[in-house]
């Protein structure tokens, strides 16, 4: 089993990847060419396991013992002796590559190559390997100490024996694994899409404001987070790169179209939660808005959202992104839906899906709301998913 780990980037993501192989006992060497970032992620680390001291769920032993198998290192062949190296940098492909370029030389001819990505293709990132049959994405969900979901994603090049290992590694960190095909977004980020998507285009249409749409989607659907509510939690600059860079990689598709409005938060600094504002502001002292509480609104607005996402999640099947199983499981565990969309889409009933999904588009005449054939399939032979 490997042992021995190297981190590229100390920021929440990668420190958080940094706890969870330190708590399961590997060595781990987080790596960050800004020494103050790797400050700032040492003493982060330090009042998190602190807080899970004072809690009760680990012992001070335990905090020290996770500590010291944390080493904070700003050259980066401190990471020479690595077995497995992930990336957990910015999302820019030519920045992943050359890191792991330069990394190539100076470590074993064995050490796994994985890229934290959560939209960017790993096939590209292993092409600027000498060996890219070892590199393989594994994304982790945020934050990673407590989320138990990690996708794991070879590339065209990575071999099986790289995956077997990588499957391994994660399960014996307490993971859950969801293996998916080397497509932009892979499952979570790909089938989510239309949380964020559709529920902008409700605002953007004048159906509802921000508040009466979170609403909806809570109280009748049961989801611990509104889509604008998640989208300042995430950081709205976070999800416009992630939904532009879906749009683009799949030559444009308009079901991935990205909003405006989200384009305009971004360029205007408000985040979300990180910057004090985004859809909703979080300055001490501010009011939060008051939803609209009409039922029968709500109700048309969780309806419309949720078959986008059953729709989604039957396409990313259809084209095998993953097996039905995965994908449900990747949406419960990865980000706290509050059941699986193609379980949910058996409950309400396929031929409910298509004829929603098919009135979107005689209102619409837009390609963004047409049916996977896989709807069309079930509902036609009088099957379900399940």
């Amino acid at each position: 089993m490997i042992q021995k780990v190297g981190i590229i980037g100390s920021g929440t993501m990668g420190s958080g990847i940094a706890q969870v192989a330190a708590t399961a006992g590997c060595s781990v060497q987080l790596y960050d060419a800004n020494e103050a970032a790797l400050e700032k992620a040492e003493m982060a680390l330090e009042k998190i396991l602190s807080r899970l001291v004072e809690k009760s769920r680990i012992t001070a032993d335990e905090k020290s013992r996770i500590q010291g198998n944390i080493h904070y290192a700003s050259s980066l062949d401190a990471l020479a002796e690595s077995e497995l190296v992930i990336e957990a940098i910015v999302e820019d492909l030519e920045i992943k590559q050359s890191v792991f370029s330069e990394l190539e030389s100076m470590v074993s001819k064995k050490t796994i190559f994985a890229s934290n990505t959560s939209s960017l293709s790993i096939a590209s990132i292993a092409s600027a390997l000498k060996r890219p049959r070892r590199c393989i994405g594994i994304h982790f969900f945020n934050p990673a100490p407590l989320m138990k979901l990690v996708e794991v994603i070879p590339a065209v090049q990575t071999s099986e024996k790289i995956v077997h290992k990588t499957v391994d590694t994660i399960v014996s960190w307490g993971k859950t694994v969801a293996k998916a095909k080397d497509t932009p977004g892979f499952i979570v980020n790909r089938v989510a899409r239309p949380f964020y998507g559709e529920s902008l285009r409700i605002y953007e249409e004048g159906i509802a404001d921000f508040a009466t749409i979170d609403w909806a989607i809570k109280s009748l659907g049961g989801f611990r987070m509104g889509p604008f509510e998640l989208m300042d939690f995430i950081g709205n600059d976070v999800n416009y790169t992630v939904t532009e860079t879906v749009f683009r990689e799949f030559y444009y598709d308009p079901r991935y179209k990205p909003s405006f409005t989200q384009k305009r938060m971004s360029e205007a600094g408000y985040f979300g939660r990180k910057s004090g504002k985004g859809y909703y502001d979080y300055k001490e002292g501010a009011t939060p808005p008051e939803p609209t509480q009409d039922v029968a609104l709500a109700q048309k607005i969780l309806d419309r959202v949720l078959v986008m996402l059953i729709n989604e999640a039957a396409d990313a099947l259809f084209l095998n992104i993953a097996s039905a199983e995965d994908i449900d499981m990747a949406m419960t565990k990865g980000v706290n839906y509050p059941k699986g969309l193609l379980e949910w889409a058996d409950e309400k009933g396929i031929d409910w899906c298509v004829s929603k999904l098919d009135a979107l588009y005689d209102e619409y005449h837009e390609d963004r709301y047409r049916c996977s054939p896989l709807l069309r399939k079930l509902n036609k032979e009088g099957n379900t998913f399940f």
